[in-house]
């Protein structure tokens, strides 16, 4: 049986990176953008050891915010190494993505 967790955890990073680029953002609201985008079983016990990993590389910066609902939200942004990262994943997402594409297709 095909385990659908295996297969999300290996393009997470690249998904909440994709997702901070766009705007700043906190956990939650990463955790409800991949839930809308169909990461039905995103949850936040997966998402934040995820975006501490990304902060130890670099790739996002984080800075605490007020917040209108209660304490302050941990914000995250996206910095240069992050961009080139962007980037780079979504080359080799497209190359991976098009080879499956075409392996499903044409072998039978």
């Amino acid at each position: 049986m095909v385990d659908p967790s295996q297969m999300m955890r290996g393009t997470l990073e690249g998904c909440i990176i994709k997702i901070i680029s766009k705007n700043e953002t906190y956990g939650y609201d990463i955790v409800s953008k991949l839930k809308e985008y169909g990461f039905t079983d995103a949850k936040e016990g997966t998402i934040y050891p995820l975006l501490v990993r990304l902060e130890r590389k670099n790739l996002i910066t984080a800075k605490y915010k007020e917040s209108p609902l209660g304490p302050k939200r941990k914000h995250y942004y996206l910095t240069s190494l992050g961009e080139d990262y962007l980037d780079e994943f979504l080359k080799i997402w497209r190359d991976v993505r098009n080879s499956v594409d075409r392996i499903m297709e044409e072998v039978k």
